[in-house]
């Protein structure tokens, strides 16, 4: 059975241009980057040369960059390392941001969440009115991983700025599916991360705007301009670096088709979150009457691989905090699937998938027929 890949938000697989640079370097530049001898300084210029091809894409400088261990510790160090007294951010973030502002709340800091409406977008204004004396951080994510709406980063970063407030934004599902420049922007920190980049996992960036003041949370050697302690994953760096070097923008076009097709075939479903303001890879729809779970598993057995949301939240009992926030009830929450698009899909993967999708909704409806009336 031919199995094709619609989770993309997830994770990604590695590209045949990533593995191409990848491979070699995991199996013969295994110097330590700070050694000076013949290796170490190998290893040195590899991974500088993919800190520029990363700054690159970001429209940063080198020094602006530090290379860890993925979007998540990106996060956390752009959260715990600004050691504010009182953050702002919003309900619909990744749960890489919601629970280390859910620490600093324990260790006796003070946080925000402000709320957003139906379209998934927040509002500026909102934003400036939760600022305090003490606000330290503002926090809000470029793309949401659930149903791709794009924030209004810049306007809230300027905002901040007038504040002399810092700004970080999670752009973990921004980088390499959409143009990012932090300049811009206008944000201090940004995060990003190999595996959502069609690279491997395990490998990530902080972008740290020059002169933002930012404490480690590892201590050792005096890595990475000494932001972050720990010998450098330099074959991971490389391949994020040829990841950021050979992007495809996504333009849309896959996804719109395969939304509206299954708009135009199948009655009872409805686009979660602002149709205009999305990544152009991501769709999430409420299939009424039907609980997600049981159709992710209706189309793997069909051999296509969709979600009901966020990969790390997979298994959770409660429903998507995303999708209660703007505003679903629980049920309509449990009957929504995320369908996230990359390079390797083709239309007719797509129009597969939407055939996969008419004959499992059918099927699903005609077990419960009064599901659908009593929504």
């Amino acid at each position: 059975m031919d199995r094709f890949y619609f989770d993309h938000n997830a994770t990604t697989p590695v590209s045949a241009e990533v593995l191409e640079v990848y491979l070699p370097v995991l199996l013969e530049v295994y110097g330590n980057a700070s050694s000076i001898h013949h290796h170490g300084q190998i290893a040195k210029q590899k991974l500088e040369t993919a800190r520029r091809q990363t700054a690159q894409l970001l429209g940063c400088t080198t020094k602006e960059l530090v290379f860890l261990s993925g979007g998540t510790e990106a996060n956390n160090l752009a959260i715990f390392g600004t050691r504010p007294r009182h953050v702002i951010t919003t309900r619909i973030e990744h749960p890489a941001v919601l629970n280390p502002c859910a620490q600093l709340e324990r260790e006796g800091a003070a946080v925000t969440y402000v709320p957003v409406g139906s379209s998934g977008v927040v509002d500026p204004d909102d934003v400036r009115r939760a600022i305090r004396p003490e606000t330290g951080l503002i926090s809000v994510m470029h793309v949401n991983n659930e149903i791709g709406t794009i924030q209004p980063v810049a306007e809230i970063a300027a905002i901040a700025r007038a504040a002399g407030i810092l700004m970080h934004s999670d752009g973990v599902q921004a980088a390499g599916r959409m143009p990012v420049n932090v300049n811009e922007l206008g944000v201090d920190l940004y995060s990003i991360s190999a595996h959502k980049m069609n690279a491997p996992k395990g490998i990530g960036a902080l972008y740290i705007r020059r002169g933002t003041p930012l404490a480690p949370m590892l201590y050792g050697g005096r890595h990475e301009q000494q932001r972050r302690a720990g010998t450098e994953n330099v074959a991971g760096a490389v391949a994020l670096g040829a990841a950021c070097s050979t992007v495809h923008w996504a333009d849309g076009a896959l996804r719109d088709r395969l939304q509206q097709s299954v708009l135009d075939r199948i009655p009872d479903v409805t686009v979660n979150g602002d149709r205009g303001f999305r990544s152009p890879n991501t769709t999430n729809l409420c299939f009424d009457g039907i609980e997600g779970e049981s159709l992710v598993i209706a189309l793997d057995l069909k051999g296509f691989a969709v979600s009901t949301g966020s990969a790390c939240s997979s298994g959770a009992v409660e429903p998507s905090h995303v999708l209660t926030a703007i505003g679903l009830s629980a049920q309509k929450a449990k009957s929504s699937l995320r369908f996230s698009l990359g390079r390797s899909n083709t239309a007719e993967q797509v129009d597969r998938l939407i055939e996969a999708i008419c004959t499992s909704v059918a099927h699903l409806r005609r077990l419960s027929p009064a599901c659908v009336s009593n929504v």
